[in-house]
């Protein structure tokens, strides 16, 4: 059967900054049936340099009159403020997450939050100094792809793997890192505690900007459990998505559209998350254990829908069956077609009425 896929609500920055509207994303994504709600947690001078510039789609969200920097200003929460929000998620009945994008942020989230799963973005796949800090808490760690090629989430596995598993006194290196990645047991400890999220870094991504395959990629190449962070339009990706494997779900969910903030266009709104939480479980019930047998619902419909022998005129007792006397039709409660070979030259043992089903 097909595991039970994590949905996470994607809330990110877009509660803009206000406390109360990250609530409202608490409660929007609990009453919509995810899973998770995940925030972003970062202090924004550690995150750019003034000099950084926004992307594309952050400069047609919100303009070009704030630098990347100011804009990441605010839309910090503060680590009170995420305090808060992680007793709101416990109220309500939800997991509460955050991406961490910095060691310091990382630790408030373990040591004082107690979170039990550490997100990167796929920004960070390339931090290498980042991963090696998150992975030493020896939590479990989603890793969005976005961007990566295979050999860059390769060298983010070796990073982990050496978190995980090589002494505190050990000195990292890319060596270090590939050497790991030659044990056996190294990959054991990665399966159980490292999911692979496909991700294309677009906001909102066009679908033939997607390939949904790559997950069957990254599942063949490395073995680990996969799943998709979605930035398409809609709510169809994602199911699509399930049905190929996808063991995680991740999308970005907005109070409303047209709020201002770089993220918001690519969101969903509340009733489209609670839609795509219903398609995806619909789809879940639907996969199956791929074992061709009747479903349980089907048997009664087999009598309906198939067909049995039957006399299709008149046949006497000592009278041979052939083709111009034997039929098949409906209701298929009686001898199977599959016979009807077998029947023709047969003598009948007593009087058919037209129609009347053969008899054993």
């Amino acid at each position: 059967m097909h595991r039970r896929t994590l949905i996470i609500a994607e809330a990110g920055v877009n509660h803009n900054g206000d406390r109360a509207r990250a609530l409202e994303l608490v409660k929007a994504a609990a009453r919509a049936g995810a899973d998770v709600v995940k925030f972003q947690s970062f202090r924004a001078d550690r995150l750019a340099t003034a000099g950084a510039a926004k992307a594309s789609y952050q400069q047609a969200a919100t303009g070009n009159a704030q630098s990347q920097l100011e804009m990441l200003r605010a839309l910090e929460l503060s680590e009170d403020d995420e305090v808060n929000v992680a007793a709101a998620c416990a109220a309500a009945g939800i997991a509460y997450m955050s991406t961490p994008f910095d060691a310091d942020s990382a630790t408030h989230l373990v040591r004082r939050i107690g979170v039990s799963t550490l997100k990167v973005g796929s920004g960070d796949l390339t931090n290498a100094p980042l991963l090696l800090q998150l992975a030493r808490f020896q939590l479990p760690i989603i890793l969005s792809t976005g961007m990566a090629t295979l050999a860059e989430v390769e060298q983010a596995l070796g990073v982990i793997a050496f978190g995980y598993l090589a002494d505190a006194r050990a000195q990292p290196s890319p060596a270090g890192f590939a050497n790991l990645l030659l044990d056996r047991e190294t990959w054991t400890e990665l399966r159980a505690k490292v999911t692979l999220l496909h991700c294309t870094t677009e906001y909102p991504a066009d679908p033939h900007s997607i390939n949904l395959r790559a997950m069957a990629t990254l599942q063949n190449a490395f073995g680990l459990p996969v799943g998709f962070s979605d930035h398409s339009r809609g709510i169809h990706v994602p199911a699509a998505a399930v049905a190929l494997g996808a063991a995680v779900i991740e999308k970005h969910l907005t109070l409303d559209r047209d709020l201002p903030g770089p993220d918001h266009r690519a969101s969903i709104e509340p009733d489209e998350m609670a839609a795509m939480v219903a398609s995806i479980r619909d789809v879940e019930a639907a996969i199956g254990d791929g074992r061709k047998v009747p479903a349980r619902e089907e048997i009664p419909n087999r009598a309906v829908a198939r067909r049995s022998l039957v006399a299709i005129r008149a046949v006497r007792a000592g009278e041979r069956f052939t083709e111009d006397n034997l039929g098949v039709k409906r209701p298929g409660d009686g001898i199977a077609p599959i016979e009807y070979w077998d029947y023709l030259g047969k003598i009948a043992q007593r009087d058919y009425a037209a129609n009347e089903a053969l008899e054993p």
